[in-house]
């Protein structure tokens, strides 16, 4: 059967198939209507402006099993996807510190733009589908941050925001001594006084500068700063002082300005690194040897070796094309050996890093950004080796199985991610080496995510390496994909909560 005619079969029963549990978006003509006591503001905290601010607190004050159903009456009366994306990532930022850790009860703010990319790729019937995921995700974080601490954002002490001709100058030394108050202020005197590009570029010079919380401020920033692209730019101060909040993270360690800690170490090492590289440096040549080269590294070397390695590559003329080629491709092997936590955010951060690559304009800082990519795959081995052995799984070697049912080979696969992810990465490699379609593929993954997305890391992680597949060349790409089976949803997965409590509530 044409393979066109596969896929056209396969998307059309998964959209079916979602049709059956979700019933579109039949509800929105319940929902009860929001009182007027969910409008009244709250002085002690941040502020929002009075367009957006009566949403969120909607989303605040309303009881988990009650708010799917106002958020849908919202849109019924004429609230736009833009507005109810700005009201849950600034709930989130609001409710959720990024504290003891940027990760656990944070990720309703990490996940927000996974969701929103999620709901980019599916079918109109279901765009909503991750959104409101994401907002019933959004009520356990808040539930467990008032049962540990209670915190919320305030407002910024207007005094000491400093001018224009200062705002800058205050946020290097803030953030250069790790100084928490100095840099909240500053970190506002800087979105009202300095253009957006600018601001972009100083916060990637901290973003990745250390491997605490396994890569999640470089996520934060990535993710943050792609929501605010949508939601507009009015919205930015109160996300970016909590982005500064969470990149000062640093929690029962010395001042780590005046400590040498190995979370802080390859940032320092890779500077030095960074006049081995030519001017000419992002014109290179690819070549398909160097990402071979760097997983060896990534294996058994360290965080220092790497780093090493790739700019020995980029000083010989190699494209940094071929550097990132062995980045994700190291990060997908590792998650082949250990799938769980560790590989999966050795992937999420792999996104990250590359975003603030492509985006930011200094020189060096995508230099050194490069380099720290390579040096946090070794650390991601460590880190998974701390949680148990790691597998002898290789992605350079992987086997190619072609699917056996060839009138519907994805349905096949992604039976198979839920019994053998092994066979199932085997297959994928096969199809996509067979001339199946990678696009196809990833289409089928998305689709399933939507029913079966139960955790924010099943939509972080599908956002991120379904992104990077067309970040990978051409000659490794099948691999990377195959990588990613082993922690996608299969179609033998459970359903969501949220799809279940839907077509409940529907059935009712």
């Amino acid at each position: 059967m044409p393979k066109e005619t596969t896929r056209r079969t396969f998307v059309r029963n998964s959209a079916r198939g979602v049709a059956a549990i979700t019933g579109g978006l039949a509800f929105l003509s319940r929902l009860p209507h929001v009182s007027a006591d969910e409008a009244n503001l709250k002085p002690e905290l941040v502020q929002f402006d009075e367009n957006i601010e009566p949403l969120v607190q909607l989303i605040e004050e309303s009881s988990r099993d009650k708010l799917l159903e106002r958020v849908a009456e919202q849109i019924r009366q004429g609230r736009s996807y833009r507005e109810v994306l700005a009201a849950l990532l600034l709930a989130g930022i609001r409710n959720v510190q990024p504290r003891p850790s940027v990760g656990f009860k944070f990720h309703c703010v990490l996940v927000v733009n996974a969701c929103h990319l999620a709901s980019l790729s599916g079918p109109d019937s279901d765009r909503w589908l991750p959104i409101f995921w994401a907002l019933d995700y959004f009520k356990s974080s808040q539930a467990d941050e008032k049962k540990s601490s209670g915190w919320r954002m305030k407002p910024v002490n207007k005094s000491l925001v400093p001018d224009a001709r200062s705002s800058r100058s205050l946020f290097i030394e803030a953030m250069d001594n790790w100084d928490v108050e100095k840099a909240d202020v500053a970190t506002a005197g800087l979105v009202r006084t300095v253009g957006a590009t600018e601001v972009f570029n100083l916060f990637a010079r901290y973003a990745a500068r250390d491997f605490r919380s396994i890569g999640h401020k470089a996520i934060y920033l990535a993710n943050a700063w792609r929501t605010l692209q949508v939601i507009g730019w009015q919205f930015s101060e109160p996300v970016l002082r909590s982005l500064t909040f969470a990149m000062l993270n640093h929690s029962g360690e010395a001042n780590p300005a005046a400590s040498d800690l190995d979370a802080d170490r390859p940032w320092r090492q890779n500077a030095e690194l960074l006049e081995r590289l030519p001017e000419n440096w992002l014109i290179g040549r690819v070549d398909d040897g160097v990402p071979t080269n760097l997983i060896d590294v990534f294996r058994m070397d360290s965080p220092l070796a790497a780093a090493k390695t790739a700019a020995d590559a980029l000083s010989r003329g190699v494209a940094p094309q071929s550097v990132w080629d062995g980045v994700f491709l190291g990060a997908g092997e590792l998650l082949m050996q250990q799938p769980g936590i560790i590989g999966i955010h050795g992937l999420t951060t792999a996104n990250a890093m590359h975003y603030l690559w492509q985006n930011t304009a200094d020189n060096d800082l995508r230099q050194q950004l490069l380099l720290q990519a390579c040096s946090f795959t070794p650390m991601f081995r460590e880190s998974a080796k701390g949680r148990g052995k790691l597998g002898e799984q290789s992605i350079v070697s992987l086997q190619s199985t072609v699917p056996e049912d060839k009138e519907q080979p994805l349905a096949e696969i992604l039976s198979e991610i839920s019994s053998n992810r092994m066979k199932a990465a085997e297959k994928v490699h096969g199809f996509l080496s067979a001339g199946g379609h990678g696009r196809d593929f990833v289409d089928a993954a998305r689709q399933t995510l939507f029913l079966k997305g139960r955790d924010a890391h099943d939509y972080k992680f599908s956002s991120a390496v379904l992104e990077d597949y067309g970040h990978v060349s051409a000659a490794w790409r099948d691999r990377f994909l195959a990588s990613a089976v082993f922690n996608l949803k299969g179609s033998g997965d459970p359903d969501s909560q949220l799809v279940t409590r839907t077509r409940s509530a529907l059935e009712g």
